[in-house]
């Protein structure tokens, strides 16, 4: 069963920096391509970043391309979500999820494994 599990949110001040982590076992994480996604209170689900299988091509929206990076670690089996420059609207909790085989960017609905989440919170 394809499971993720995302740790690494905080409580930050604005301007401030996180580091979000997306954890995969029991198989590679090669062979998917990783999506990180945010929900905050009262809204839809938006697409964050995503990086794709076997070359690891990353995609993002305009709107998130300019303080969000993601990257893997093939060795450690970890996706990662650096966010820089954190604003009060970055609140939310925080999801990955992985399609097999997958060239970003994709549709949400082709997403399978989502975790708990983890909530960051961007605040004085």
């Amino acid at each position: 069963q394809v499971q993720f599990v995302e740790s690494g949110g905080a409580l930050v001040q604005p301007g401030g920096f996180l580091r979000l982590s997306c954890a995969a076992s029991g198989f590679s994480l090669n062979d998917y391509a990783i999506g990180w996604f945010r929900q905050a209170p009262g809204k839809e689900r938006e697409r964050v970043a995503c990086i794709s299988s076997n070359y690891g091509s990353a995609d993002y929206p305009n709107s998130m391309k300019d303080r969000f990076t993601i990257s893997r670690d093939l060795t450690e089996n970890t996706v990662y979500l650096q966010m820089n420059s954190l604003k009060p609207e970055d609140t939310a909790v925080y999801y990955c999820a992985g399609v097999f085989w997958g060239l970003c960017p994709l549709p949400e609905g082709e997403y399978v494994g989502w975790g708990q989440g983890t909530q960051v919170t961007v605040s004085l």
